[in-house]
């Protein structure tokens, strides 16, 4: 009887784990890409298309997440 609301719990909390992660991810990419441009101008459209990239890769960390856990 406890066994579908536990397995349900847990999968919530996986969830909310992967997609925290992924906000702090995400954070931290936005933040050392303004780093990086601050640094060298020059530079700004490849660190906009490498930080475009790695943020749709984050992302898909979030929805594998939600795959396994329902």
């Amino acid at each position: 009887m406890m066994t579908p609301i536990l397995a349900e719990v847990a999968g919530n909390i996986h969830v909310a784990f992967a997609a925290a992660g992924a906000a702090i991810g995400i954070g931290l990419l936005g933040a050392k890409a303004a780093e990086a441009t601050g640094r060298n101008p020059g530079a700004a459209g490849n660190v906009l298309t490498i930080s475009i990239i790695l943020a749709a890769l984050i992302e898909g960390i979030v929805f594998f997440a939600i795959f396994l856990a329902k």
